[in-house]
């Protein structure tokens, strides 16, 4: 996914009034990290109007579900999302993970919590904060995330230094 793309598909659910925070990899470069990333993720709330107006925003870019065989029988409506959780798409403007729940977090609410908002692509946008990534990353437990936890870690001990 490029960065134009990114740029796109937080317009659009910006536009389409969708609450949501942006975690994983486009949080961790607003923070300063280095690292590349090649989809969106998103926590999203888990309300049925705010489900809706997802769709509504997403759905004219065809999401289909990442990963899984061509004969498997998805639509992306409102009743799917709220009969699931978590997401991990593939879309006309590229590939976006939808979560309902963030490991080491939780639900939106929580997610929300550990969130700020920061400006991004000329607007401002709620993401996950520093802390709020370390903790999602230590919760999923993955191996591939050991060397993203050391940057975060270090791009937290710069941010708490005092200006010299």
């Amino acid at each position: 996914m490029t960065a134009t793309e990114i740029e796109a598909v937080l317009t659009l659910l910006g536009q389409g009034h969708v609450e949501f925070v942006i975690i994983g990899g486009v949080a961790a470069i607003a923070h300063g990290s280095a690292r590349v990333t090649f989809d969106l993720d998103v926590c999203y709330r888990r309300t049925r109007e705010n489900i809706e107006r997802l769709c509504r925003s997403l759905a004219p870019f065809h999401p289909i579900l990442r990963g899984a065989p061509p004969d498997v029988p998805f639509k992306f409506d409102t009743p799917t999302v709220l009969a699931g959780l978590n997401f991990t798409l593939s879309t006309d403007l590229g590939d976006l993970d939808l979560l309902g729940e963030v490991a080491g977090l939780g639900e939106y609410e929580a997610v929300e919590a550990v969130s700020e908002v920061l400006p991004l692509y000329g607007a401002e946008m709620r993401i996950l904060t520093l802390e709020g990534l370390l903790a999602a990353k230590r919760g999923a437990g993955r191996r591939k995330d050991e060397e993203a936890i050391v940057e975060l870690e270090a791009l937290l001990e710069m941010k708490k230094r005092p200006p010299q």
